[in-house]
């Protein structure tokens, strides 16, 4: 009981002498570095800037998880600083699995990041959502298209579009660029996927044509189905020249070989999932008949960031390189997340630091320029490819879309 008095005593009289000895000096020079030294609490006592990554860097989704690491990576090489402090990546690995997600976002929670990004997988982000939310620190997802990772969550965004803004992309490019007012869809049956990219690709080309007969026909197919030749047949008669096609590899095969064989030269619109080798392989010359949406594509330079990405990413992995778009989305959502630190001063306010994100506007990031809207999904730039000799080529570039 006597050592706690004196002990309380002790306490008080060191505070007396502190302010005396703050009174005594207040004329000096030293007084600021004295407040400064003993007196005074650093708002951002942090030495770095923490940056969480949450990926799946094992299991079965690595490739992918580290796919959005490497640009991620390469972004912190040339922007390594926010807030005139260096970045620091804390890497959460989820292993592929969601039971370990969720300890491993609570876990990186823990170390109180500015921001969090990533996950590969609508599932683990869906898990780490909830945590987020709790937590108040924003995340930017980077390549996951579920709309309810971002829905009625002001914490989370994504820098990659949901499926349904393909719809929207193609029913422009239908209406500027190819200058048709008219078009057809031809879809799988009871897929929810491609009746929601059809039902904002109608949308907008309703709105755009001032017509609610824009869309003239909606033909759907069995799963499985082998043969397209009633379905081109009936295309056909009705002399619609584009058919937007929401549909897979195989089936999208299929339907261009037989509308190649009857000589239907319609433009069919396809999506992000037909960008790859295995299509060109397959479809072989009836390729020339599509159009695709694309996520990121290295040879349109949208703005100077993508140029500027791509000359880092050819320097360090060699002139013949060419990055994935897991690449370039794990790329902007770094620059967005130090962008919007930057802007707002301080690393430990998640509230304002969602704000900030919430409010990237034009964002020029190396997949195209970046405006969130109100659920945190990017209204950004789309590049419409198609295929000559074999190889995919840029055919059109679609900025944000506002209205």
């Amino acid at each position: 009981m006597i050592k706690k008095y004196c002990k309380k005593i002790t306490t008080i009289l060191l505070i007396v002498l502190l302010i005396g000895m703050a009174a005594f000096m207040s004329g000096c020079e030293t007084y600021d570095a004295f407040m400064e030294e003993f007196v005074l609490v650093d708002e951002e006592p942090e030495e770095t800037v923490r940056i969480g990554v949450f990926e799946p860097l094992s299991g079965k989704d690595k490739h992918f998880g580290e796919l959005e690491k490497k640009g991620i990576e390469l972004a912190r090489e040339l922007f390594p600083s926010a807030l005139n402090k260096q970045v620091e990546l804390i890497y959460a690995d989820n292993q592929s699995d969601i039971y370990v997600a969720e300890s491993a976002i609570q876990e990186l929670i823990s170390k109180r990041p500015a921001v969090i990004l990533g996950s590969y997988g609508d599932v683990y982000t869906l898990i780490a959502a909830k945590y987020v939310e709790k937590a108040e620190i924003p995340a930017i997802a980077i390549t996951n298209t579920n709309p309810l990772v971002t829905g009625h969550n002001p914490y989370y965004f994504r820098v990659c579009f949901v499926e349904t803004y393909q719809g929207i992309a193609l029913a422009k490019f239908t209406v500027e660029e190819l200058g048709v007012n008219s078009a057809a869809i031809l879809r799988q049956k009871s897929d929810d996927t491609a009746i929601a990219m059809s039902q904002s690709f109608g949308d907008k080309m309703r709105q755009m044509t001032e017509d609610e007969n824009a869309v003239k026909l909606t033909l759907e197919f069995t799963p499985g189905q082998e043969s397209f030749e009633t379905e081109i047949l009936r295309l056909k008669s009705t002399q619609i020249p584009v058919v937007f096609l929401p549909v897979s590899v195989i089936d999208a095969v299929k339907i261009l070989i037989e509308a190649e064989k009857q000589d239907y030269d319609a433009v069919f619109l396809g999506t992000e999932e037909l960008l790859n080798d295995d299509f060109l392989a397959r479809v072989g010359d009836a390729a020339e008949l599509v159009a695709i949406s694309s996520v990121y594509d290295p040879d349109t330079q949208i703005n100077d960031m993508s140029e500027t990405f791509l000359n880092a990413y050819k320097k360090k992995y060699g002139k013949d390189a060419v990055p994935e778009p897991e690449v370039a989305l794990g790329f902007d959502a770094y620059i967005i997340a130090i962008d919007s630190l930057n802007r707002i001063g301080t690393a430990l306010d998640g509230k304002l630091m969602a704000n900030s994100i919430a409010l990237e506007t034009s964002f020029p990031g190396a997949s195209g320029n970046i405006t969130f809207d109100s659920n945190g999904d990017p209204m950004k730039s789309v590049v419409i490819k198609g295929v000559k000799n074999g190889e995919f080529i840029s055919l059109y570039t679609m900025e944000p879309i506002f209205e």
